[in-house]
């Protein structure tokens, strides 16, 4: 059992370093014979752009460089899923989800191109008209066109029903006007797809449209929020009377909250989901590297089982979309399992260490966890209470 564990332990840190990710789990997932060499490509790409420290690995999804996400669109590393008649490269979803993976056990910036990528671009290539398409996706997997979402609103949070930006008809256009905020990635956006209330008077999921707005368009005004550490990944965007053509209206008009509903499914299942502390997790393995204590030993291998199970649970979300099926339940389960996890890690690691011992590394990385990351974990995607309703009701249970 001591081996196992210690084994266990092992093969997370080789994971989050980036080193044989596939090790994991690989006879309960038909991974794709591609996959070595696509591990090998991503690797060489990030040598340079990978971050080995702990903190500034945290959340490095949101870290934006922009050069660095054209080289993967150069690659064909972007858009891997989506027809070649649209800049795709028509590959498979397990495919994606190996280059995904090993972006972010290398703790790549690539939060640039991060939201267009993995669900902009499906959403345009689902419900965009020919102009929407033809402007935005091919770019999407060049690596030259990125995007924000436009949900949580001041006063709404994660009850997006309860937006109040507003869209009015406007001859043959419409006028967006009002606010948009903590929105990841505004300020190196190009568009935003907004989700708004499109029917005066109406109320909750009744009345809501989606809408692509280019950054650019006058009337459109991003201002930075700057986090305690002095970061910048989040934004507040004001809208002014913002004039739209009517091919601007994303899918059907009035059903923008299946769409977006829809969309935050693409959202929740990735391997982010469980990754985002997993550098910290590698902190552990390394300061319980040598030491004779069984408690310790016992947790490293209780986590290192966790986030091998949620490796498989994510990974099969990715092979059920290969399949054409829709794994909008199963997202939803390991999004909030992988929350768990995540935010679980940095009071777990504290309870663990004699501070009096540790090195200046981990206790850095577990203040900065603790204190400035974890707590975002359970509200980007939906709070755990809201995703655990669409739970309950996926299984029947309300």
């Amino acid at each position: 059992m001591q081996r196992a564990l210690r084994y266990g332990g092992k093969l997370v840190r080789e994971a989050a370093r980036g080193e044989h990710v596939q090790t994991f789990v690989t006879e309960a997932v038909d991974w794709p014979d591609s996959a070595p060499a696509l591990r090998e490509q991503v690797c060489a790409l990030v040598v340079e752009h990978g971050e080995r420290d702990p903190v500034k690995r945290a959340n490095s999804w949101t870290k934006a460089d922009p050069g660095f996400s054209r080289k993967l669109g150069e690659a064909g590393l972007l858009g891997m899923t989506w027809p070649a008649e649209y800049g795709g490269h028509e590959r498979s979803q397990l495919e994606r989800y190996v280059v995904i993976e090993e972006l972010l056990a290398a703790g790549a910036p690539v939060g640039a191109h991060w939201i267009a990528d993995r669900q902009s671009g499906p959403l345009l290539l689902r419900l965009g008209n020919e102009e929407l398409k033809r402007r935005w996706v091919p770019a999407i997997a060049r690596g030259e066109a990125f995007a924000c979402i436009g949900l949580s609103e001041p006063g709404s949070g994660s009850d997006l029903a309860s937006v109040r930006t507003s869209a009015r008809r406007d001859g043959d256009g419409w006028v967006i006007s009002g606010q948009k905020v903590w929105t990841t990635g505004a300020h190196v956006s190009h568009f935003m797809i907004a989700l708004v209330r499109s029917e005066a008077g109406s109320e909750r999921q009744q009345g809501l449209s989606q809408f692509v707005i280019p950054m650019d368009t006058p009337g459109v005004t991003v201002k930075p929020i700057i986090d305690l550490t002095g970061a910048h990944e989040f934004n507040e965007v004001f809208f002014e009377d913002v004039r739209l053509p009517a091919s601007a209206l994303l899918g059907t008009e009035g059903e923008g909250w299946k769409q977006a509903t829809a969309e935050l499914s693409l959202e929740r299942s990735g391997p982010e989901r469980y990754l985002s502390s997993m550098v910290l997790f590698l902190e552990l393995v390394r300061h319980a590297e040598g030491k004779d204590d069984p408690a310790l030993m016992e947790m490293v291998g209780r986590l290192a089982a966790e986030a091998w199970t949620l490796r498989l649970m994510s990974a099969s979300v990715a092979a059920k979309l290969a399949r054409g099926e829709d794994p909008a339940l199963e997202a939803t389960i390991v999004k909030d399992l992988g929350n768990s996890y995540e935010q679980a890690i940095p009071q777990l690691v504290q309870s663990a260490i004699d501070f009096d011992d540790a090195d200046a590394e981990i206790l850095r990385a577990v203040c900065f966890y603790l204190l400035q990351v974890s707590p975002s974990f359970s509200l980007r995607g939906g709070t755990r209470e809201i995703i655990r309703g669409i739970i309950a009701r996926g299984l029947g249970l309300r």
